[in-house]
């Protein structure tokens, strides 16, 4: 990576992150910095301790201790889970609640003196920026790593990958169709956004140097991200690797973005080459 690029990230990082005010140990204007007050953002009316520091990605011990301060300060209580005795769950209390709705005043007010100053065309224009910039850091965050065949988050996959073709196909799909672990001569990849598994794929040996890829999906919760193209580029990769130099792969008609994320990654259709009735249209790449 080239440095230019990587200072310039460093850059605007340190412009918005003081255009913000998120460096001052008053964060809009009240007597705690950052950190603590989005926690009380996040715990809404209450949330589970584990899922916070999932969710935002915080050490145990530095969470203890921002949930002890908004304690000390009468704003949360800390209380055992309902149905887990070895859970516990922050809630807020009033005086907490009354203080979150004083951040999300705030926190509004500061985005319109933040955007007062631009056209509502260079608002838009802010908006899109900032979702694009969202959308590429989900992507920048998402693992796509090989796993075991029977890997048990890879098989929730494609049993939800089965799932959804069932709904979407006019005849149905049946889930006895799924490859079988024991089937698989490549790798099978799965992707994994904050530890939850979002994707998978993987790809089979049909000769000497050709390959199939197959069951390549992602969760709806990370579509538009680009994530099927960079786990199709990952099999790709993964096959070229072990000496695959031309790859095959089959769709369903009725699966439109299928067709064009493979037309456009440069694979050209070609005649069936596979008995599955699911292979409606059936596309060749040379690697």
């Amino acid at each position: 990576m080239e440095n230019d690029l990587i200072e310039r990230v460093r850059d605007f990082n340190r412009f918005y992150t003081e255009r913000l005010g998120l460096l001052t140990d008053r964060y809009l204007g009240l007597d705690r910095p950052l950190g603590p007050s989005r926690l009380l953002w996040e715990i809404g009316d209450r949330s589970a301790v584990r899922e916070l520091r999932d969710r935002l990605g915080l050490d145990s011990g530095y969470l203890s201790r921002l949930l002890r301060t908004l304690e000390e300060q009468g704003l949360v209580r800390v209380v055992p889970h309902p149905s887990d005795g070895r859970a516990r769950v922050a809630e807020l209390t009033d005086a907490g609640r009354r203080e979150r709705g004083v951040l999300d005043d705030r926190s509004r007010a500061g985005v319109v003196a933040l955007l007062g100053g631009l056209s509502p065309r260079q608002q838009e224009e802010l908006v899109a920026a900032q979702q694009q910039v969202r959308r590429l850091l989900r992507l920048a965050a998402v693992t796509v790593n090989p796993v075991a065949a029977d890997d048990p988050q890879a098989r929730w996959c494609l049993r939800r990958y089965a799932a959804e073709l069932a709904g979407r196909f006019p005849e149905g799909y049946d889930e006895a169709t799924l490859t079988p672990p024991e089937h698989l001569d490549g790798n099978l990849l799965l992707a994994r956004e904050h530890g939850r598994a979002v994707g998978c794929g993987a790809w089979i040996r049909l000769a000497p140097g050709v390959a199939e890829i197959r069951h390549l999906w992602t969760d709806t919760t990370s579509r538009g991200l680009g994530l099927g193209r960079r786990l199709l580029e990952h099999l790709e990769a993964d096959a070229a690797a072990h000496d695959v130099g031309i790859v095959r792969l089959g769709t369903h008609r009725s699966l439109g973005e299928a067709t064009a994320l493979y037309r456009s990654s440069g694979y050209r259709e070609i005649a069936s080459y596979s008995p599955s009735p699911y292979n409606q249209l059936c596309f060749e790449k040379s690697l």
